[in-house]
C-alpha cells in the first residue's frame, strides 16, 4: 500500500485548514462582533493547527498496516 508523500500531507492539511479556519473565524466574529479579533484568532488557529495536523498525519504513517487491530486484539 502506498503511503502519502510529505507534499500530499501538507496539501491535505492546507485544504482542510482553509475550511476549518473559515468556520472558526466566522464563529469568532459571531461571538465577539469584532471582525479584526476574529481574523486574528483565525490566523493563529490556521498555522498552529496546520502544524499539529501535519505531525498527526506523519505519526499515523508510522503505524504498520493492521497495527491498531493487532494492538487491540481485533481480527481483520
Amino acid at each position: 500500500m502506498a503511503k502519502d508523500s510529505h507534499l500530499r500531507s501538507i496539501l491535505k492539511g492546507i485544504s482542510w485548514r482553509i475550511i476549518a479556519t473559515t468556520t472558526t473565524t466566522t464563529i469568532a466574529w459571531l461571538a465577539t462582533g469584532d471582525i479584526s479579533m476574529a481574523l486574528t484568532i483565525g490566523g493563529f488557529e490556521f498555522f498552529i493547527k496546520l502544524l499539529v495536523y501535519y505531525l498527526h498525519e506523519r505519526a499515523w504513517l508510522l503505524v504498520p498496516e493492521g497495527g491498531v487491530r493487532k494492538f487491540f486484539g481485533l481480527k481483520k
